[in-house]
């Protein structure tokens, strides 16, 4: 593996999935292989899980980490060609990427979507810029379409709850917020989802329909109670407007996730990235259930960064 942006970059998702589950056993097995090697970990936006975890599996193999949380800590960044430099940004981004890649064995890149530029979001201008200027593998920890190590973990925790002798029905559901989100969780998922065999629903208000170059087969379900009727696993997320790009589009019906609404599931389990606004997206009453995976799928960040992270280190030893 030279570098991970997406399920694009993985040769085989069963495989990595399990060959994850077993590194869990033995996490420091490899530790061998980042000794005297360096990851810089380039945050533009916040991070509990992804920083931490994504850190911890590193050292699991031996990796020194630098932390860079570039907004607070770096000059401004340039990201248009040919700028002429006269104004708030500082340091062009092919400077940036060019230095680091000095100091990085590897780079880790963290980058929201503006929510106002639909064109440079659904380009990935920012990641794009980056990985384009940057001399050594670049792994996304979130971008402005897809959250990868999000996904691969969320593969994994599902994997290890499957029903016995059936295939899994998983369900995507739009839950409320109270601003506007980036769309990279529930598109990510949804291209995950894409390359495995399980019965696979998007339920949302209209609306709130995700790009359908991620959601691609997966069946849409505008009735939410239609859709979780029989699902193994529920995975709660909320996303903005795709189409009228950002927005929040009032919506009159209640689609908090509730003990009330699960009545029709196959005792599902209960899935979301964290970090949840309770009560708004998901119950206390669900989230604190014994049927919530949230802390499974933070724990199981550390083995998806960790699986990725062993693999370009192999490719470049």
């Amino acid at each position: 593996m030279k570098k991970f942006f997406s399920v694009n970059d993985i040769t085989d998702l069963h495989t990595i999935v399990k060959e994850a589950i077993t590194l869990k056993k033995t996490p420091q097995q490899n530790n061998h292989l980042g000794k005297g090697k360096t990851i810089g970990l380039v945050f533009l936006n916040s991070s509990l899980r992804t920083r931490l975890s994504t850190q911890k599996a590193a050292q699991n193999l031996g990796l020194h980490t630098i932390i860079l949380n570039a907004n607070q800590e770096a000059w401004t960044w340039e990201f248009e060609d040919g700028a002429i430099m006269n104004g708030n940004t500082v340091e062009h981004v092919k400077d940036a990427a060019n230095v680091l890649s000095q100091y990085c064995d590897i780079i880790g890149i963290r980058c929201f979507a503006s929510l106002t530029n639909k064109e440079e979001d659904i380009t990935e201008k920012v990641y794009t810029l980056f990985e384009k200027y940057a001399k050594v593998p670049v792994v996304s920890l979130e971008s402005a379409t897809l959250h990868p190590f999000q996904s691969l973990a969320d593969c994994i925790t599902i994997e290890e709850h499957l029903p016995k002798n059936k295939k899994p029905k998983v369900v995507l559901t739009w839950a409320p917020h109270i601003k506007a989100i980036p769309h990279a969780v529930g598109n990510s998922f949804a291209q995950w989802m894409n390359q495995t065999d399980y019965d696979f629903v998007i339920t949302h208000p209209v609306g709130y329909e995700l790009d359908t170059k991620f959601t691609q087969n997966a069946v849409i379900e505008y009735n939410q109670e239609k859709a979780l009727e029989n699902a193994d696993f529920v995975y709660v997320k909320n996303w903005s407007s795709f189409q009228d790009y950002g927005k929040v589009i009032p919506v009159e019906e209640d689609w908090m996730l509730t003990n009330d609404k699960l009545r029709g599931t196959n005792n599902a389990k209960i899935m979301h990235c964290l970090p949840v606004r309770r009560n708004v997206e998901i119950s206390d009453e669900v989230l604190d259930s014994e049927n919530s995976l949230v802390y499974q799928q933070a724990n199981n960040r550390t083995y998806a960064a960790q699986i990725v992270l062993q693999k370009i280190l192999e490719n470049h030893e």
